[in-house]
């Protein structure tokens, strides 16, 4: 016994061996899996083939009993097989296998439609509905009619119908109330204004018998011209809508009057005085002192209105000069370098305007003002001035 060999049988040749996952997939099972995948129901396959969503269970069902016409069972399977990327031929041979459907001649009693049995009974039996077939359990179950109507809703077209029906009745009523048209009595008499005789103005003339003839006698002219005359129209009265200025005489007053020579007057003592004629404009007050900037050294400066336009704004080099002018509130000056800016007052060099390198904001330019707070400027404190002062006089 030691000495015997156990041996396995060899598998025969040409049959493989067989796993725990060898096992063959239906066809049906693969095509739902693909539908599956591609996210399809069977009623979206039905909108967009255009084939029964009963037909595409019957065929993952192999069922070919569904169809009405075993005809078209071939190009049902190649149709839904080419929209599931799959080979129709391969599907439709799966498909008979499967199903044991055979193809028919087209002339066989098998190609064609079933023919509807005559009826035994008088009563017809109830033909078969492929929707209430258990094999279509993607077809949803029949639901009522008052199903999808929600109570809250109801409620809400109730109130909304009261609602109109209410404005409507409200409207008909103001509508009947301003038509009406109501009579209520009064207890004072109507006075009457006037009491008309249709016998005024009427005459009497009496005869020799006796009779009286009734004569009408025409009013006078005078009451009717009184009656008719036209009344008079009031004369307009032109009065002056500016009395002071259309008063004003321009060959007089104002800017386009001829300049007027003034009269000499010789008084007693032989001095002769100019006095100015009548009319004209005289004037107190001398004309106003001529104030400048002078530079020696480069400065940044910028001059402001006293609405707070610029007037001047920029760097002035050495030598140069602006002059400031004369409005009735004075313009404030603003310096970078406030030791290499000067005033000219009438000629007259004062300042400078402050210490050298030190930045100065807000000063009224104006003379009065400026002659009081600074003095004379000293040429031998700066050079720079000396300098520039001295080319001014060259130039004059």
């Amino acid at each position: 016994m030691i000495g015997l060999n156990f041996r396995r049988k060899s598998a025969p040749e040409g049959e493989e061996a067989k796993g725990f996952d060898a096992y063959d997939l239906r066809l049906g099972d693969l095509m739902r899996g693909e539908r599956a995948t591609m996210g399809k129901s069977l009623l979206d396959v039905q909108r967009e083939l255009k084939i029964k969503a009963a037909y595409i269970a019957a065929i993952e069902n192999a069922d070919p009993s569904a169809f009405e016409t075993p005809g078209f069972i071939a190009g049902y399977v190649r149709s839904y097989a080419r929209y599931l990327n799959m080979d129709g031929d391969w599907a439709y041979e799966t498909f008979c296998k499967e199903s044991g459907f055979t193809t028919a001649h087209g002339m066989s009693a098998a190609a064609s439609s079933p023919k509807a049995a005559k009826p035994v009974f008088e009563d017809k039996q109830p033909t078969k509905d492929i929707f209430a077939s258990p094999r279509t359990p993607f077809v949803p179950a029949g639901e009522s009619m008052f199903a999808n109507i929600e109570p809250g809703a109801v409620g809400s077209v109730m109130v909304l119908a009261a609602l109109i029906c209410g404005l409507g009745f409200g409207g008909w009523t103001v509508l009947q109330e301003v038509q009406k048209v109501r009579f209520a009595p009064v207890e004072n008499t109507p006075i009457v204004t006037a009491d008309l005789d249709p016998l005024a103005g009427v005459g009497v003339i009496g005869d020799d018998a006796g009779a009286t003839t009734a004569v009408f006698e025409a009013p006078a002219v005078d009451g009717l011209d009184r009656l008719y005359r036209p009344q008079a129209l009031d004369v307009p009265v032109m009065i002056a809508r500016d009395g002071p200025i259309s008063s004003l005489n321009p060959s007089s007053i104002g800017v386009l009057a001829p300049e007027i020579v003034e009269e000499t007057v010789v008084a007693d003592a032989g001095a002769a005085i100019e006095t100015p004629l009548q009319g004209t404009v005289q004037v107190t007050e001398g004309p106003a002192p001529e104030l400048a900037m002078v530079a020696v050294r480069p400065a940044w400066v910028r001059v402001r209105a006293s609405d707070g336009s610029v007037l001047f704004e920029g760097i002035m080099n050495a030598g140069d000069t602006w002059t400031v002018p004369s409005t009735e509130e004075p313009p404030t000056l603003r310096v970078g370098e406030s030791g290499a800016v000067y005033f000219q007052i009438n000629g007259t060099p004062y300042g400078p305007v402050g210490e050298r390198g030190v930045v100065t904001s807000n000063l009224a330019l104006s003379a009065d003002t400026l002659s009081e707070a600074y003095s004379v400027a000293d040429l031998s404190y700066d050079e720079d001035l000396a300098r520039v002062v001295n080319v001014a006089e060259v130039q004059q």
